[in-house]
């Protein structure tokens, strides 16, 4: 790997931690109706966006990717789709 290679995988990184954090944070300013609309519950937000199911099992990405773009972490964490199946 060269120098070049290991400071973009670390731009990327860095990135996704960004996006991560800042999804973390819009869905915890939340309140708690706004959370049950979604189908979210407090308590599971982290797992949700460290990409783990509710359940305790890794997110499909085939469900992730059929997740509307305008809500990036939160819908593709979560599986939900406007589309129907």
């Amino acid at each position: 790997m060269s120098i070049v290679n290991l400071f973009l995988s670390a731009g990327r990184a860095f990135a996704d931690w960004r996006r991560r954090e800042r999804a973390y944070r819009e869905l915890m300013a939340l309140d708690d109706r706004s959370l049950a609309d979604i189908g979210v519950r407090r308590s599971q937000i982290r797992a949700l966006i460290e990409g783990v199911d509710v359940r305790g099992c890794e997110v499909d990405p085939a469900t992730a990717a059929e997740a509307p773009t305008f809500w990036p972490v939160q819908t593709r964490m979560t599986g939900l789709s406007s589309r129907p199946r």
